[in-house]
């Protein structure tokens, strides 16, 4: 290269700076779309729980266990089944990797039947 000329590509390394100093935004980004779909799974299975509880109630049996059935068995622990009269309530945590976000982005579902007399 002749004296006062600069080169046309940039400087050398300045891919990798810009690789170094764009993979944290990457990665977070990555995570938060991967706990959003967390989240979305953990609000369908309150959901199906939570009709199973309800559809128990109108075969006249209990529905706190046909709701707690009706989950995957990691999610067991994290669910809180509640039932008032004939409406069942189910509260889900979805998994997250950190565990005060969980506990913020608790998904809750209900449904609701006519129990027999």
């Amino acid at each position: 290269m002749a004296e006062g000329e600069r080169p046309i590509a940039g400087s050398p390394g300045q891919a990798s700076v810009e690789l170094v100093a764009g993979l944290p935004a990457l990665l977070l980004a990555g995570l938060i779309a991967l706990q959003l779909f967390a989240t979305g799974y953990a609000l369908s299975l309150a959901d199906g729980a939570a009709e199973s509880g309800a559809l128990a109630l109108a075969a006249g049996r209990s529905g706190e266990p046909a709701a707690r059935r009706a989950l995957p068995g990691w999610s067991r622990d994290r669910a809180a089944v509640a039932i008032e009269g004939g409406l069942v309530t189910v509260r889900l945590r979805p998994p997250s990797p950190i565990p005060w976000l969980a506990e913020r982005l608790e998904v809750s579902s209900s449904a609701w039947a006519r129990r027999p007399e």
